[in-house]
């Protein structure tokens, strides 16, 4: 019986593969490895060459921007492993100061630029306006305070507000996003999205109005 289900089985395939032999590929499914898919295929939906185009010009953004960062994280002692909470917050905040001078003259598009700003809206704007959209929203601001983040602006290169808990970011917007190191996260603030430099605690840019009302 198990013979005749495989055999089956794989008469249902070929048989599929003939009718699609002159089909292009499928898109990459949104639920692809970050680990393993390339930036910018791991998108809802096909990207147009146009789109790609314009998220390869935030990629080459985040390139230049990792360059800095490393070269800043290199002239900064390293924290022992046994660090204190004030040691670390100490080395936190000195990677801040040093971040903040050599980026004196950061502005709003620097990373998310003005080419991949409106594709990375629509991207994001299929991911909150489908089945789960509500949900999601609702998980980004669980632990948001309206009265707090509504009185926000993200400013480029300012430190992230202390006083603000970071935001939920669900997989399936890390899916559709370009991929980032673990020396930047995509975060929240009220509908913003920001870049964060997670050990300076800075916010390197940011998109403003991605989430739908």
């Amino acid at each position: 019986m198990r013979g005749v289900m495989v055999g089956l089985l794989v008469a249902s395939i070929l048989t599929l593969g003939g009718c699609n032999s002159g089909a292009p590929p499928p898109s990459p499914a949104t639920s692809a490895s970050p680990e393993s898919a390339p930036a910018t295929e791991r998108v809802v939906g096909p990207l147009t060459e146009a789109e790609a185009k314009a998220l390869a010009t935030m990629n080459d953004r985040l390139k230049e921007y990792l360059e800095m960062h490393n070269r800043i994280e290199q002239s900064v002692p390293k924290l022992q492993k046994e660090a204190t909470p004030e040691q670390i917050d100490q080395h936190q905040r000195a990677l801040q100061k040093l971040v903040q001078k050599a980026r004196a003259t950061a502005k709003p598009g620097d990373i998310f630029t003005l080419e991949a700003r409106p594709v990375i809206k629509r991207l994001l704007a299929t991911v909150f306006e489908g089945p789960d959209g509500k949900q999601l929203r609702a998980s980004i601001r669980d632990e948001e305070d309206p009265a707090t983040t509504a009185k926000l602006k993200p400013t480029v290169n300012s430190r992230y507000p202390d006083t603000v808990p970071l935001s939920t970011v669900p997989p399936q917007v890390l899916q559709t996003l370009p991929k980032l190191t673990e020396e930047l996260e995509y975060r929240f603030i009220g509908d913003s999205l920001i870049l964060l430099d997670v050990e300076a605690h800075v916010i390197a840019d940011f998109i403003d109005d991605v989430i739908p009302q």
